[in-house]
């Protein structure tokens, strides 16, 4: 396994002490997950101390631990192999820093209200293809999760992918200051997290922060069909930078999206990259899935990748689990159900795009559109006209059966034709037992909610009903998500 940090160039790095000779080959800071090699960092979180678990960490295998000084002068062995700081945040701050200094990486950081998940993991994908890449794991994209992600970095990385993540304001200010991107992709802003916030605007404020860390050289992409593209421009140019890119349908967006379509269980895809018409597919289906791939290779571009390399990789995308992954479901009665499940998060924004792809999904001879939907959390005071809001998409997406859970879907349940069969309970176990009854051959059915709703137990309560439950031939990864 390649070594990230050995022990004298890790104190160095954190102005720290270490003790022993050790050799880390990666970065944790969770003694539940933490791998064999780890460096694992006891971070003092508001519920947890991770001093507490150092030596569940080092039992599982870590190389050694980051501790603060005060611990290891009252609780730690003479063996331990560890490195002493003074403050364990402050120290995996300084580790992420330093590896961002410490290699001649090109970084891109990536928010937006939805998609950043999805737009990151295809970025990603296709750079990896070309150059030794580093991206963050999974969504830890937060005070932590960042200098996390950019620990993990190993000094020959030529690129660096990672998403920032914030539901406040301020939130993203600090952590573009640590990583300094060289761009910077911003998927779009919309009605999220608006219970912290007084308006979309300020979530478009709050979204710019991420310019902050960037310099006059960098690169900035932003969505040119959404309504705050000119503020979030005027944002960047306030800051001095002066390379401000767009992406989108709109014409006259530098990286624009000419045309796409639904073929063979993924997206074909014809854009106008920079004055040069390209085709691509995705393994994601719907329009979102053909903005991503376009975003993707505009930020590819401007990282001065081979772009023909990253279309062709394009086709090997496809959405993460809980974002739009399909699933067949064989009945013991005979015939197939499709499942796409979206129960790993949802927003307004994301909502219309699953519904938009339920809608052109084909259902089987006889089969129905069924949309099993739950509660959109932290919308704020405008919640309850958000969801019923919903109902012309479901009625435009030719929607058969709605399945609702929780207070605010109710709202919708009642604001959907009445051709249009509705059930609603109060969360999402109410739903379970109704709708493995209701469900037959030839439908497909989406289930999507934030994931306070639970709405994860409902996609497993479906896959279950398939006679080879457990089969790696049940998942269809053809579907579209919006992460």
């Amino acid at each position: 396994m390649t070594v990230i940090w050995k022990s004298g160039e890790a104190a160095a790095a954190v102005n720290g002490r270490a003790t022993g000779e050790w050799s880390a080959s990666g970065v944790s800071i969770d003694s539940r997950t933490v791998g064999k090699g780890d460096l694992f960092i006891a971070i003092r979180g508001p519920n947890v101390d991770g001093h507490m678990y150092v030596g569940d960490a080092l039992a599982r295998g870590a190389a050694a631990a980051m501790v603060a000084g005060d611990w290891a002068e009252g609780q730690a062995a003479a063996d331990m192999p560890l490195l002493i700081v003074e403050d364990t945040d402050e120290g995996l701050n300084a580790l992420g820093r330093a590896a961002r200094e410490r290699g001649k990486a090109r970084v891109v950081a990536i928010t937006g209200s939805v998609g950043k998940t999805s737009t990151k993991e295809a970025l990603a994908h296709v750079l990896s293809q070309q150059a030794p890449t580093t991206a963050t794991v999974g969504n830890l994209n937060n005070q932590w999760g960042l200098p996390l992600s950019m620990a993990r970095m190993p000094a020959d990385s030529v690129y660096g992918v990672f998403e920032l993540g914030m539901n406040h304001p301020g939130e993203l200010t600090p952590l573009s200051k640590l990583l300094h991107p060289n761009v910077a992709l911003i998927t779009t802003v919309e009605s999220v997290h608006l219970e912290f916030f007084e308006s979309e605007e300020a979530i478009a404020d709050a979204k710019g922060e991420i310019f902050a860390g960037m310099g006059a050289g960098g690169a900035v992409i932003l969505n040119a069909d959404n309504r705050h593209f000119e503020r979030l421009k005027h944002l960047a140019r306030e800051v001095g930078i002066g390379r401000v890119f767009s992406f989108g349908a709109s014409h006259g967006a530098d990286f624009h999206l000419i045309d796409w379509r639904i073929e063979d269980g993924g997206n074909h895809v014809e854009a106008d990259l920079a004055g040069r018409r390209i085709l691509f597919r995705t393994g994601g289906t719907g329009r979102h899935w053909a903005l991503i791939g376009v975003s993707v290779l505009g930020a590819a571009w401007l990282l001065g990748a081979d772009i023909d390399a990253a279309a062709a990789a394009l086709a090997g995308v496809y959405p993460p689990k809980g974002r739009g992954l399909r699933h067949r479901v064989r009945l013991a009665g005979g015939g197939t159900f499709t499942v796409i499940d979206e129960s790993y998060n949802a927003s307004p924004a994301s909502m219309r795009a699953a519904i938009a792809v339920l809608g052109a999904t084909p259902a089987d001879g006889g089969g129905r559109r069924i949309a099993v939907l739950g509660d959109m959390l932290e919308l704020g005071k405008n919640s309850p006209e958000l969801h019923a809001g919903l109902a012309p998409n479901l009625e435009g997406a030719n929607v058969d059966l709605l399945f609702a859970c929780g207070p605010n879907m109710a709202g919708l349940s009642a604001a959907v034709p009445s051709a249009m069969d509705a059930l609603h309970t109060d969360n999402s176990d109410g739903l379970i037992g109704l709708l493995t009854e209701t469900v037959r051959a030839g439908d497909v059915v989406t289930v999507k909610g934030s994931l306070g709703s639970r709405m994860a137990p409902v996609v497993e309560a479906l896959l279950a009903l398939d006679i080879g439950n457990g089969d790696s031939h049940r998942q269809e990864r053809a579907a579209g998500g919006q992460g």
